[in-house]
């Protein structure tokens, strides 16, 4: 079901400006940077062994990553889980009657189909699975 601990999302209000801290202090090896236009989001991806961060910056003022920055501030926004199908543990998850963001997978960031669950059925934690897809053998993400 689940295959390990994907990314963990942090919540900025500027990724030119928290950039540093991850990639010149802390020295963490930036991956990319892109925009998830369906989120209204650009996310900027830094390696820490087999994990990743995600940086999350909102590109539109109504984004849900806008309306977390507004209400919480910058901070800790999500926990990734990589699975190997998402489709049939969003439907697992569905049938054990916990609560889901999405009705049906949908492409994400690095060309990953994602899925997120509500925090207030993950103990406040807002929860999302993420299926790599493989092109041509390398994976993606």
């Amino acid at each position: 079901m689940i295959r390990k601990i994907h990314h963990i999302g942090i919540a900025v209000r500027s990724i030119s400006e928290s950039l540093p801290l991850y990639r010149d202090v802390l020295k963490l090896d930036l991956k990319g940077i892109e925009e998830v236009k369906g989120d209204g989001v650009k996310v900027a991806f830094l390696k820490v062994g087999e994990t990743k961060i995600e940086l999350l910056e909102p590109i539109d003022k109504d984004s849900p990553v806008s309306k977390f920055l507004e209400k919480r501030g910058e901070g800790f926004h999500h926990i990734c889980f990589e699975v190997d199908n998402v489709r049939n543990v969003l439907e697992g998850c569905k049938n054990s009657g916990i609560v889901t963001i999405d009705e049906k997978p949908r492409k994400g960031a690095e060309n990953c189909m994602v899925a997120f669950l509500h925090p207030k059925s993950c103990n406040g934690v807002l929860v999302e699975l993420a299926e790599v897809i493989i092109d041509h053998g390398e994976e993606k993400r």
